[in-house]
């Protein structure tokens, strides 16, 4: 069967189906292959699962704790079962609606295997869909426009390949049947981050190892010192500059040896389970590029300001073309590839302008550049610091850790970027973002105006203390 559209995306996670949605709302005849759910990484093996267990365990955690709030809450336990299928239900109630924005958006969704091939009797050009349905039924779909959203899988080291069980990655992780004795996280980054500061508060015994010199190396070096500071103190055991070395591992029964070189020593450690977190890899292994022109750098599909690739009725978001890899910014990236294909002018964006999050505890959140990026770029920079403890919100919360980190130009008073780490810091970063989408000064900034008590508050006099003018500190 053939089938033409006017839009066809392969791949629906949230880059291609927002894509999807944007094209059918610009009038476009849209189809989406995917051959698994709808929804993607982000759905069902990344944003949303791992935030419903970091909610369980921030309650769990909070609970152990209630004495300090004057709250009895004696033998509080764990039900890891119950955990679980929260977090199920969550997913499954966001994939259902996922669903019924399809159908409101009148948008056919294959399920199977896509592969893009190259020109042929269907088509002059490259860029046509062949679909192996699961029944092994091939279906052949023409587009005007394709975009590639095939996404992202865990990376792997040599030597340490996932099994499941003893050896996991984070995807392995999200489905555990029971919360591990102890546990070594291999990488610092984010997804290493999370899941350490998750299952410390589950109680599991917990050890990350990073290969650079600090905890999330992307972040601005204020910020990491803080979190390992914060990890530390609730018993993570984090070592920076360490390496694994997979030639030492051993399984057994019970568990995993592995040695660890750290500080010039080979430190061996036993443990229940290992997780390696060393970031993801595009998925662009059998799906037809090579029947294309399309080019390929680093192992990402290579694009232009408008999510073009070589071939320029095709394009290409999301996590194949590397980058950030946020789930928010794939979104924006299919909404740029929508509104292009449509001859419209969408927004582009620089990099540095998208927000980031990480939602360990405590939580994380920056957007721009961080102090020694802007001094790479020969900013001559301003900061200021300011404190939760000055914020009665904080004080109230009984979550008082962290700070609100603010960089800016000396001679054009130019917001470089802002950083925070602190409770619920990701909730209210997106004012910062604002701030510089809108070429925003800190003083403007700060003459908001920010209800109090909240935890906001934080944003506005760290703008105000860049020129001396907070007023908490």
């Amino acid at each position: 069967m053939t089938q033409a559209y006017d839009v066809i995306v392969l791949g629906g996670g949230i880059g291609g189906y927002t894509a999807a949605i944007r094209a059918a709302q610009l009038g476009k005849s849209v189809a989406i292959v995917e051959q698994d759910k709808l929804g993607g990484t982000c759905l069902h093996k990344g944003c949303i699962p791992s935030k419903s267990l970091l909610r369980s365990a921030e309650v769990y955690a909070l609970m152990k704790d209630s004495r300090r709030f004057g709250v009895e809450a004696d033998q509080v336990r764990i039900d890891f079962g119950q955990i679980m299928s929260r977090k199920s239900a969550v997913v499954e109630q966001l994939h259902s609606g996922l669903q019924y924005v399809m159908k409101k958006n009148k948008i056919t969704v294959y399920r199977g295997i896509g592969r893009v091939i190259g020109p042929s009797i269907f088509s002059p050009r490259s860029g046509t869909v062949s679909v192996e349905q699961e029944d092994g039924e091939i279906l052949t779909l023409v587009p005007e426009r394709l975009v590639i959203a095939t996404g992202s899988r865990p990376r792997t080291i040599p030597g340490l390949e996932r099994d499941g069980e003893r050896i996991m990655n984070s995807d392995d992780a999200l489905v555990m049947d029971r919360l591990p004795q102890s546990i070594l996280i291999i990488g610092g980054g984010v997804i290493g981050v999370e899941w350490a500061s998750m299952l410390s508060d589950f109680g599991t015994e917990v050890t990350l190892i990073e290969y650079a010199p600090r905890l999330v190396p992307g972040e601005d070096e204020d910020v990491s010192r803080e979190l390992e500071r914060l990890l530390k103190k609730r018993g993570v055991k984090v070592m920076t500059g360490a390496k694994a070395m997979p030639e030492t591992l051993e399984k057994h029964e019970s568990g995993v040896i592995l040695t660890v070189e750290h500080k010039d020593r080979q430190v061996p450690l036993t443990v229940e389970r290992v997780l390696v977190s060393v970031g993801r890899q595009a998925n662009i292994e059998g799906i037809g590029i090579e029947n294309t022109d399309i080019k390929i750098e680093n192992g990402y599909i290579r694009v232009n300001d408008a999510m073009q690739t070589a071939e320029l009725h095709i394009y290409a978001v999301g996590d194949c073309i590397g980058g950030l890899q946020l789930a928010h910014a794939a979104a924006h990236e299919g909404i740029i590839a929508a509104e292009h294909m449509s001859g419209l002018e969408p927004h582009r964006y620089a990099q540095h302008q998208v927000p980031r999050c990480i939602y360990s505890r405590p939580e994380i959140a920056s957007v721009g550049w961080t102090e020694a990026q802007a001094k790479e770029r020969g900013h001559q920079v301003k900061t200021a610091k300011v404190h939760f403890k000055a914020l009665g919100k904080a004080l109230v919360y009984g979550d008082s850790d962290g700070f609100a980190k603010v960089i800016a130009d000396k001679e054009t008073n130019d917001l470089l970027g802002v950083h925070l780490i602190g409770p619920h810091a990701t909730d209210y970063i997106a004012e910062a973002a604002l701030a510089q989408l809108l070429n925003a000064t800190p003083w403007e900034v700060g003459q908001t105006i920010h209800p109090h008590p909240t935890l906001s508050e934080i944003l506005g006099e760290a703008m105000l203390a860049v020129d001396g003018k907070a007023i908490s500190i």
